[in-house]
């Protein structure tokens, strides 16, 4: 069941929508036909900028988990057969620590109403029983509305098409490549390979992804990844991880 059918979120997804054509029209006289373009790479960026102190929280709580994380296998080690006495060795740990075990998870669920609304508008053909005019609106003579995979099945894609998406996706892989290379969490060297290749193929999975939403969606997934990726940089400087024995595997 789609949730955006439910009255409430059907008229936010009305009203965000609109916001965004609104938007457009007052970019028009600027960017022309890339207006409603410039108007999905501007609210993406509002929307970030104002979920920092969120990312300020999740960099705080990578560094807790990197710091704790010695002390976490050694109660494994120690307390493993001993579920019930593992869970309060675990427990008290966070609490000597002033660390939080939820520390990472809160600020990805307070984000996630505002982030999710944002792709639902670029996700939905129509909002509030009409067609999505934002989607009807063009980057470089290709709708917003048009979705890589689909136009290929229907054999409707062309050069341009294939283009934009391509430089698009080649964006996204781009900024999973530098998160690859520079933020992945450090691995303890008996983590299992298949983790770490799992781990290390993540960063890119949101291009694969672009290949199958429109191209608005994709848009707003490029502006994230490339946001996300620079703003964890950023952050990582002011709340650096302790890679420890782990150094030497991370790059693995």
């Amino acid at each position: 069941m789609d949730p955006f059918t439910l009255p409430p979120l059907a008229a936010l997804l009305d009203l965000t929508t609109q916001g965004l054509l609104a938007l457009t029209a007052l970019l028009s006289s600027v960017a022309g036909g890339a207006a409603a373009a410039l108007a999905v790479v501007l609210v993406t960026l509002a929307v970030r900028i104002a979920l920092v102190p969120l990312g300020v929280s999740q960099a705080r709580a990578e560094r807790d988990r990197a710091r704790l994380a010695p002390h976490l296998r050694a109660l494994r080690e120690r307390w493993g057969k001993n579920p019930e006495r593992l869970q309060r060795e675990t427990m008290q740990l966070y609490r000597d620590a002033g660390v939080s075990p939820f520390a990472g998870c809160l600020p990805l669920l307070a984000q996630a109403p505002v982030v999710g609304l944002l792709y639902a508008v670029f996700l939905h053909p129509s909002v509030g029983g009409h067609a999505n005019a934002l989607l009807a609106e063009q980057l470089a003579g290709v709708p917003l509305g048009t979705n890589l995979l689909t136009a290929l099945v229907s054999g409707s894609v062309d050069a341009l098409t294939f283009a934009l998406v391509a430089i698009v996706v080649a964006v996204i892989a781009g900024a999973g490549e530098l998160t690859r290379r520079f933020l992945r969490p450090p691995f303890h060297p008996a983590t299992p390979r298949s983790v770490v290749a799992v781990t290390s193929a993540l960063p890119f999975t949101t291009a694969i992804v672009a290949l199958f939403v429109p191209l608005a969606a994709a848009l707003y997934l490029a502006v994230t990844t490339v946001w996300t990726f620079g703003q964890r940089w950023i952050l990582r400087r002011f709340y650096p991880i302790d890679d420890g024995p782990a150094a030497s595997h991370r790059r693995a």
